[in-house]
Formats: structure tokens, sequence, C-alpha cells
């Protein structure tokens, strides 16, 4: 290859790295920022901030935790829905779900020794699936709201209801005439009785750490819980993003109560606040109806604030 043909292709491809970074780099962001400065489009393109006596106290994009340093709910403040995003939940860098599935049923068990010792239960090895989630989640949202949180698949303890039945099995691979069964959600170091005494005739056992109850059938026992729970969907389960916002105004409604009562005034006060706060099907059929968690709050503090 000839020199002038080299430098030639050279500077051909600086050419167009140049007009490449001019237009990527320089000439789009600036177009994108000019139409984020447009009436209508300025208040998301900067966060949609909502600030109370000129300081921020978040997105109404982003939804966040009303509790206090240990976790527990402030009873004034009408409580978000679960999250996954980060250690402690809403974290907006660490965006995302818990990427456990609807078959997520059968719990890791803590080791009763490291438990023995001081450790947590996290800590001792214990992971819960996504059905004892949804359980225990049910189980506290009852009783902070005093209302009744059995659901189907859930024990009256808060774990799933989920029994390994083992025994020899017919041509379609389920137990025909079991000869032990074991409800592996609940460890004998802390159950006082299994959910359920009898399966098929057969007494049924709590859990032993250690030992491999997947040889047996996994079988989840619905109970006698209604098909519509008290405590809605959105109180025990999080979103996608872990970021979410906005409760559906069935978990609005099951808060009232609580609220009314901590910053003593009456449920309808409160209820015409959520109202305020809640918004509609988008164009009118998309999706269902939400209560925006945070400006419910904030305008709650601003009308009724909590006496000292």
């Amino acid at each position: 290859m000839r020199i002038s043909d080299f430098v030639r292709q050279h500077v051909a491809a600086l050419r167009a790295l140049l007009v490449l970074t001019v237009v990527t780099g320089i000439a789009y962001p600036l177009v994108i920022w000019a139409i984020a400065q447009l009436p209508g489009l300025h208040e998301n393109a900067e966060g949609s901030i909502i600030t109370v006596n000129g300081k921020p106290v978040g997105s109404r994009l982003i939804g966040q935790l009303f509790t206090d340093s240990n976790g527990n709910a402030l009873p004034q403040y009408f409580q978000s829905r679960p999250s996954s995003a980060g250690t402690n939940g809403y974290d907006p860098t660490a965006s995302g779900g818990s990427n456990l599935g609807p078959e997520s049923i059968v719990d890791t068990p803590a080791d009763p020794a490291l438990v023995a010792k001081g450790k947590s239960a996290s800590d001792a090895g214990f992971k819960p699936g996504l059905l004892t989630q949804v359980c225990t989640r049910s189980s506290a949202v009852a009783q902070l709201e005093g209302v009744d949180g059995s659901r189907p698949f859930c024990t009256g303890d808060g774990v799933g209801a989920v029994l390994s039945v083992i025994g020899p099995r017919d041509a379609r691979g389920n137990v025909a005439r079991p000869t032990r069964v074991v409800s592996v959600n609940q460890p004998c170091e802390t159950t006082k009785a299994p959910f359920l005494n009898t399966y098929e005739g057969v007494h049924v056992e709590c859990a032993k750490f250690g030992e491999d109850y997947t040889i047996g059938q996994i079988v989840p026992i619905r109970g006698a819980a209604p098909a519509n729970p008290v405590v809605p969907a959105d109180a025990v389960t999080a979103s996608g993003s872990g970021l979410d916002p906005h409760i559906s105004p069935a978990y609005a409604d099951i808060q009232v109560a609580r609220v009314a009562k901590a910053r003593g005034i009456s449920a309808d006060k409160v209820r015409n606040a959520v109202h305020d706060n809640q918004d509609g099907r988008v164009l009118g059929f998309m999706g269902e109806p939400t209560v925006n968690v945070l400006q419910l709050n904030v305008e709650l503090d601003q009308k009724y604030p909590v006496k000292s």
C-alpha cells in the first residue's frame, strides 16, 4: 500500500470520528436537553422532585420507605409496596426484582447451630421462597392494619403451606400411597405443630435441618382462605423495577383507619386525601387506578400534621 493511500484512509477515518463525535456526543445531547426544557416536559426531565418548604423530599416517580430506623412502619404514613431494589429497598442504583418465580415455594432453612450462636436467620443461611415472602408480608400487613391476613397456600404463622409427600409413585409420578409427609417450610426448631395434623391418613412432621425432602412430591396446600384476600396483591409483592411509587386504592383503603388514628383526624378526611392523589387508568382504559404514596403523605403532613 502506498503511503498516500495509507494517509488518505486514516484522514477519512479521523473525519468520520470527528463527525460522529459532534453528532452523537454534542448535537444529540443538546437537542434532547432542549426538548426536555419544553413546557410539560421540564418537570419530568428534572426528576419530578417534590419539595416541602424548599427542601426536596423525594420524587413522585420513585417510591420510598416510610419507616423508622429499625424498619418499623411509621403509623402516621401510608406504606409503600414491598421493594427488592437494593438491601433496604427502593435503591435507584439497584433497580430490579427478586428474580423469584411462581415455582419458588420451598424455603432454604437456617442452620440451627448458627442461630444458637447468635446469628440472624439470614446470616445462618435462611432464604425464603417467594411464597413464604408473600405469606410473611400478608401476616405483617394484617397485624399492622388490624385486618384478616389469611391467603391461599399460606400457613397461620405466615409461611408457605407446602408438603413433601414421600412414598411409592404411580405411572404419572404422583405419590399413590404416602408413607411420610413433611411440612418443608416449618422447621422443628421453631414450629410447635405443623399446619396440618394429617395428610391422606399420614401424620405430618415438621422439617429437620439437613434432611433432603426433594425425594418427595412437593404439594402446596391451598387451605380455607378466601379466594380474594383482604390484603391485596401489591401489599405483598414487589414491582419488577422495585421502584414503583404507587399502591392500589385497595391497599390504600385498608391503611386509612391506622393513619386517621395516628393523626387524630376522621377517616373521611384521610379518604379525601387518598382521592386527591389517585390517578385513573391511562387513556381511560390501560392499567389500573393508582395512588401516589409520597404525594399522599406530603398532603397529609401539610393539612393534618402529627401533634407532638
